[in-house]
């Protein structure tokens, strides 16, 4: 896509909704992975936690609490950095323990504010970890920025599809090409007995990807250990690059940045064994 007009955004070349109908499947573990995949292969990376009422990418990337941006000109933030990659949250501009008891508009206002006013400089790819839903926030999101594409996840359980159909939806209304799907959560290996079962419902994601005509881009497990990475602030593709979850997430970046024509002269992602 061609940068946005917008002052800053104007060295931004792709910017890639990550979005989910509904909270808990997994979207901002998939966020920060796929974010630390795309730095790890040469490219400038950023992520923007758009998720004002509940914001995880200080936690995920291992930003110190209480962290809090320079100014530039007394009119940029300047975002912190975490493994390479340029974060900016709302967290990083109140005490996190402070709850955001705002209606809409502002949540909305809060979001244009760290999206246009963060110096996010030169940047292959903006990552924007979506709040749940199809509100204000979605909207402010489509209206200020020319997204590149979104990409949206969900879990097989029927209680998830049926919100991701929205998401799908939500975005077609707004003229945003969806990437694909990505469903977390897809089976839990028992790590006891080796076990394997998928307790969410099996092909959820793939069918739904079938019904609207995009990719399923990735299907990956139900595991402690995303979790207990994601939750030290060394999320897998750090923590594990070479094991089999990093290496997912690794595959996943590649999907996407051969999806887009990002008309870049950056490097290209490469697995390796």
């Amino acid at each position: 896509m061609s940068a946005t007009n917008a002052m800053g955004l104007s060295k931004v070349q792709n910017i890639i909704a990550i979005a989910s109908g509904k909270g808990g499947v997994g979207k901002s573990t998939t966020t920060a992975n796929i974010a630390l995949a795309m730095a790890g292969a040469g490219y400038k990376v950023g992520v923007l936690d758009a998720d004002i009422y509940g914001p995880s990418q200080g936690l995920m990337l291992g930003i110190t609490p209480g962290s809090h941006p320079e100014t530039l000109d007394e009119k940029w933030f300047v975002p912190l950095t975490a493994h390479g990659i340029k974060v900016m949250s709302m967290a990083f501009l109140v005490d996190e323990n402070a709850p955001m008891v705002w209606r809409g508009p502002m949540a909305a206002g809060a979001l244009q504010q760290m999206l246009l006013q963060t110096h996010w400089d030169e940047l292959d790819y903006l990552f924007v970890d979506m709040p749940p839903g199809t509100g204000d926030i979605q909207l402010t999101l489509s209206q200020k920025a020319k997204l590149t594409g979104a990409i949206v996840v969900t879990t097989p359980q029927d209680l998830a599809l049926l919100d991701a159909r929205k998401g799908i939806e939500m975005f077609t209304k707004v003229q945003v090409p969806v990437l694909g799907i990505v469903e977390n959560m897809s089976t839990h290996v028992c790590s006891q007995c080796g076990h394997e079962e998928a307790i969410f419902g099996a092909y959820g994601g793939q069918q739904l990807a079938r019904e609207y005509g995009i990719q399923q881009l990735a299907s990956l497990p139900l595991s402690m250990l995303i979790r207990e990475q994601a939750d030290a602030g060394n999320p897998s593709v750090i923590a594990d690059p070479q094991g089999g979850i990093g290496k997912a997430y690794k595959e996943l970046a590649a999907i996407i940045s051969r999806q887009i024509d990002h008309k870049l002269a950056g490097p290209s992602i490469s697995i390796e064994d």
